[in-house]
């Protein structure tokens, strides 16, 4: 009959050592590697399989290291972990180290039973990766076994990636093109949301009438909602056209949220839309009872700071400092956002030729207009919208301009005034809210009617023919600054408004600009994923040539939502937008967090004699940055607002002609109540704004309670520059050849073609194969936005977690052939101490029981944790130090050498009397299982509910991993005895 193993017991099976897991039953073993993580688990059958006990070995006498040896294992062992016993169950286990601003809506997660949290951080602070650690909490914790993302299908592809690489969350695409292939796969009567319990889905695609149910019968009990606020309308709008998708986006989420039990994270930037109703849309998603609560009193904002996260960089840029209330600086963290963003406006001239179109355009459109009529009519509607299309374009570029002036007016087909304004509006709309960027680079038709008249024709043709820099004088202007900026090592994105005058500018640019610049465009006419790989190509071939620099070219199909900052670091606004907050939105792809510059820097050119330009940036853009001024922040336009200043400007032109360049905005009949409205509204918005920042600040977690927490997961898993520190010494261990600048900034590079096979290997896997020369240098960079072929020093990053596992398993392994740079024992003659002293890696093992809100057992695994203890004297009679005597050990430096004979004497005496430990090994293990309990406890800080079936249960036999001796380099004098003492 085969023993019984319990849970966190070693078998030895297959060749190597075993941890039992709690899924185990006497028939069937679920084992983890010893050290290893839950993507090597294997199931054994002890009656087909040779299972054994394992007792993990002691080290040996001649296994001697030098004096970084205890360092370097214990570090090679906890980068290791992969199953910690902290109260945080996945930051062991991610590929991301997040700021400690970051674990704000993560401790807010863990205090509720059912997880409500609206995340409204400003744009680049991280709001995905806030997102990606509840979801892996509350899975790693058994709180939820099913996930769904819902989001733009623009966003489903970055969702993916950033789930799967940093989050180890593998989960499906739901999206109109994926659907026919996953439904292909289903088992008869089995739903998509049965067979893949991870999706990322398209809002627009799950909101349809053939998909939705299925979705309500089988929605996943974790769902997270991206860009939440278009989900919601105010009520007064819920019966608008262009509230339409919001309100069907709406119903479906008020289903999502209706059921109590499921855990809702809500993500949006924006959640005030300029509309106190919208707003309170938003919040009753999160919590019914909070549309209705009173904001403005302490008992309604501290219910709404249970559940509601909103900080702008400036609340997060310096976190954890003396002025977050703490007493010290030592866990301060500073923010890799840019610190400053170099804006310049650009005026430009038309070149005669275009000039002379433009005047000939703006006299057609004028014409037009006043002959379509009044403002009720279909005809003026129609003619109005066309007219918005032929200037907008004419202004863009020439290849634009002739591509509206061909093309037919989605607002002719129009039986109505309404319908007119229905199809014509989002085409030329630059809203902040617009329900989808899809689509919207199309350049818009003027002709009225199938096919353009001579007029349009005779104007296309003109338009056609001004291509090129010799005549048109916006191109030329582009193509000064982008050198400007490439021959200061900048790497610049070009965002224009549609797709024609995008692929115009690349096939210019390709040429202009030189051999070294590689150029690209990315607009709608590619799908999401061939966006995001057109952008790596255009990295990678610029990455093969250390002289090149990228430019891309793109619309504003790119403008929300996808990180940029990796590649690029510089923004140039070809085409002027007519909402300011679409140019915050295009800067924030680069200016976020990750972004390697201290400077980003942005051009926005405008034409300064066009008509239209000037008076947008004038009225619009001037109102926008003294806002931002004198609130620190960025206030969006609200949409009526923008729509309202953009057309009197347009009436403007068109009643002015060429000579309304210098006439006064405000001769226009009604314009100045018009503007005067508008900058009521603006100057609302702003004060919301303002008094939002005070009313809805983040209250319900302390600075002091992230504080506690980030120390304790510092000193389980280890900080940033231990991490950086092991990395180096260990690849100096392994004979690679390292270069470390020493300018500041951390980063190095190391050769590694003189490193073990097997580290070789390992690391041609986490890089994707780019190690094969041998003088190949790998990029260790201090900062976690990295580039292909780069390596982050994080614990997490797939290279250094490689180097530390060869590391730890040639320490445990005497017979590794090759260079050991660390090893489980040693000898160090130091100042540090004036008494022998001991020095133990200790590694314990738990069986942990985690809580669990909804089941009376909740979820058993086996953790791990490593300590470091110490006692002055023999194992016989061993004075205990502290642990923060202990860790300081590490520190200590060789003084005088240890001759090797002396080194294997005291090692060997201090081996034969591990034994003496066992009882104070075992009260450690003890203690610290309630000093575990007590964190799981702090952490969650709520009702007796959420902590039910808490249990940490140390397992008997710690494993002594390292130990290490330190002998006095100036010894103390022994004691003399007093008079009259007996010796």
């Amino acid at each position: 009959m085969s023993p019984t193993y319990t849970a966190g017991s070693l078998v030895t099976a297959r060749g190597r050592d075993w941890v039992v897991l709690p899924d185990s039953a006497a028939d069937l073993l679920v084992l983890r590697p010893l050290g290893g993580s839950d993507d090597d688990i294997a199931a054994v059958f002890p009656a087909f399989e040779d299972v054994r006990e394992a007792k993990f070995a002691a080290p040996g006498p001649e296994d001697l290291g030098g004096q970084y040896a205890a360092g370097l294992l214990r570090t090679a062992l906890r980068i290791g972990f992969r199953s910690g016993a902290g109260p945080f169950r996945s930051l062991a286990s991610i590929a991301v180290e997040p700021r400690a601003y970051q674990l704000v809506p993560l401790l807010m997660a863990l205090r509720q039973s059912t997880v409500r949290l609206l995340v409204s951080d400003d744009v680049g602070i991280g709001k995905t990766v806030e997102a990606g650690l509840i979801a892996k909490e509350l899975l790693e914790q058994g709180e939820a076994s099913r996930l769904a993302v819902l989001c733009s299908p623009a966003l489903a592809e970055q969702w993916q990636g950033e789930l799967r690489e940093k989050f180890g969350i593998d989960a499906e695409l739901v999206l109109s093109s994926t659907v026919s292939r996953l439904e292909r796969g289903l088992e008869l009567g089995q739903s998509i949301f049965d067979k893949h319990p991870y999706t990322i889905i398209s809002t627009d695609f799950i909101k349809s009438t053939r998909h939705r149910e299925d979705f309500y019968r089988r929605c996943p009990d974790l769902v997270i909602v991206d860009e939440a606020h278009t989900c919601v309308a105010a009520d007064d709008d819920r019966t608008g056209s262009k509230s339409g998708a919001n309100q069907l986006r709406y119903e479906l989420l008020k289903r999502v949220a209706g059921d109590p039990e499921r855990h809702l994270v809500l993500l949006t930037a924006t959640p005030h839309s300029g509309k106190e109703s919208a707003f309170r849309n938003l919040l009753g998603l999160v919590k019914p009872e909070l549309a209705n609560v009173n904001l403005d009193s302490p008992v309604g904002r501290a219910k709404l700071a249970e559940h509601f996260v909103a900080r702008k960089r400036a609340d997060v840029r310096s976190y954890l400092t003396k002025e977050d209330g703490l007493a010290d600086d030592s866990l301060a963290e500073r923010t890799a956002f840019p610190s400053d963003r170099w804006t310049k406006d650009e005026p430009y001239k038309l070149a005669p030729g275009y000039r002379a179109l433009l005047d000939d355009a703006i006299t057609y459109a004028g014409n037009r207009v006043r002959a379509a009529g009044g403002e009720g009519k279909r005809e003026a509607r129609i003619a109005w919208w066309s007219v918005i299309a032929l200037l907008r374009s004419m202004v863009s570029s020439p290849r634009a301009a002739a591509q509206t002036l061909k093309t037919r007016s989605a607002s002719a087909a129009a039986r109505t005034p309404q319908e007119a304004d229905a199809l014509g509006a989002p085409l030329n709309s630059d809203a902040a809210d617009s329900d989808t960027l899809e689509g919207l680079d199309v350049a818009p038709g003027a002709s009225e009617t199938e096919d353009a008249g001579a007029r349009l024709r005779e104007l296309a043709e003109r338009a056609k023919a001004l291509e090129g820099t010799q005549q048109d004088a916006k191109l030329k202007a582009l193509v000064k600054h982008l050198k400007s900026l490439l021959a200061d090592g900048y790497h610049p994105i070009v965002f224009c408004r549609y797709i024609p005058t995008a692929e115009y500018l690349a096939e210019e640019l390709s040429g202009a600009l030189g051999r070294k610049a590689k150029v690209a465009a990315v607009t709608g006419t590619l799908s999401p994923q061939q966006r995001l790989e057109r952008i790596e190509e255009l990295a990678a071939e610029a990455a093969d040539d250390p002289a090149a620099r990228r430019v891309l070219v793109a619309t504003d199909c790119l403008s929300e939502g996808v990180n940029l900052q990796h590649h690029f670091d510089a923004v140039v606004h070809y085409d002027l937008a007519w909402n300011p907050t679409r140019h915050d939105q295009r800067e924030g792809r680069v200016d976020r967090y990750g972004q390697k510059r201290d400077q980003v820097r942005v051009i926005t050119m405008f034409g300064e004699d066009n008509g239209i330009d000037g008076k947008v940036l004038e009225v619009l853009f001037a109102k926008h940055r003294q806002i931002q001024k004198d609130l620190g922040i960025s206030v969006s336009v609200p949409d009526e607002t923008a729509s309202g200043v953009t057309d009197a400007i347009v009436e403007w032109l068109l009643l002015h002609g060429r000579q309304g360049v210098q006439d006064s905005l405000f001769d226009l009949p009604g314009a100045q109540e018009s503007f005067d409205r508008a900058e009521r509204e603006w100057n609302s918005a702003a004060e919301r704004e303002r008094t939002s920042r005070s009313k809805y600040a983040q209250r319900s977690i302390h600075p002091e309670e992230v504080a506690r927490e980030v120390a304790a997961v510092r000193a389980a898993l280890g900080g940033a520059e231990e991490v950086r520190e092991f990395t180096l010494a260990a690849l100096h261990g392994l004979e690679a050849l390292v270069r470390d600048p020493r300018d500041g900034s951390g980063d190095f590079t190391a050769q590694v073609g003189g490193t073990p096979a097997g580290l070789r290997d390992a690391l041609a896997a986490t890089l994707g194969g780019r190690i094969v020369e041998e003088d190949r240098e790998i990029p260790f960079r201090t900062e976690p936005a990295i580039g292909r072929g780069e390596a982050a020093l994080v614990r997490t990053d797939p290279a250094v977690s490689s180097i530390a596992a060869y590391v730890l398993d040639s320490a445990l392994d005497a017979n590794t052939p090759g260079p050991r740079p660390a090893r489980r024992c040693g000898v160090v003659t130091t100042d540090a101490v004036t008494v022998r002293t001991t020095l133990l890696l200790v590694r314990y093992r738990f069986h942990l029981t985690l809580p669990s809100r909804t089941e009376k057992r909740g979820k058993e695994v086996v953790a791990e944790d490593a300590r470091l203890l110490a006692f002055e004297g023999m194992p016989a009679r061993a004075r205990w130090l502290s642990d923060e005597a202990a860790a300081e050990l590490l520190a200590a430096r060789a003084s005088a050498n240890t001759s090797p004979q002396l080194a294997r004497n005291q090692t060997a005496r201090t081996l034969d009397g591990l034994g003496e430990l066992t009882d104070h090994l075992k009260g450690y293990g003890t203690s610290l299982a309630a000093e575990l309990d007590e964190s799981h406890r702090r952490v969650r800080k709520a009702s007796d509910e959420i902590v039910r079936g808490l249990k940490v249960v140390p397992q008997d036999d710690a494993d002594v991993l390292g130990v290490y001796v330190y002998l006095p380099a100036n010894p103390a004098p022994a004691a003399v005895p007093s008079a009259g003492a007996v010796a």
